[in-house]
Parts: C-alpha cells; structure tokens; sequence
C-alpha cells in the first residue's frame, strides 16, 4: 500500500513536467525559470533513485522515479538552450 500512494506522489510531482517542456520549447527563453531550482528538483529524484537501489527495493516505484527525472532532465536542457538563446539575444542587440 505506501507503495501506491509513492507513486500518487510521484505523479502529482511529475504531471506538470510534460507541460513545463513543451512551454520551454516553444518560448525560446530563460526569462522566469530558476535553473537553481530545477537542479535541485533533479538531485532530489537522483536521490530517491539512489535510495530505491541501497535499500533493495526495486520496484515498479523506480521506473515512475526514472520518468520524472528524465522529463526533468529534458527541461534542464531546455533551459540551458534557452539561456543559450537569450545570451545571442542580448549580445545582437547591443
């Protein structure tokens, strides 16, 4: 049973993910995200993972832990490019 509401957690963390990449990808800045925070949203899922393979359990849990942190993962990139962007941005304009 603690297994089922982890994975409601996990959910409920991970559904806004999807959406956030998508906005990332289509607005091509930075403006309004913390990368701060994103990194520590990824150590956080690095850590549970971790701790899924320590204490043995290896469940169907991981996988729902491995989503998430490549969504944000993938979000992280984004930002990335997208600060990328906003540097070319600036340095056009001056």
């Amino acid at each position: 049973m603690p297994q089922i509401f982890e994975v409601l957690m996990l959910l409920c963390f991970g559904a806004s993910w999807p959406v956030a990449v998508r906005k990332a990808w289509k607005a091509r800045t930075a403006k309004g995200a913390s990368l701060p925070s994103v990194l520590l949203i990824l150590l956080g899922y690095a850590m549970g993972i971790i701790n899924k393979f320590v204490n043995g359990q290896i469940t169907y849990v991981l996988a729902f832990y491995f989503f998430n942190f490549t969504i944000v993962g993938i979000y992280c990139l984004l930002l990335f490019r997208n600060i990328r962007l906003d540097q070319k941005r600036e340095t056009r304009t001056v």
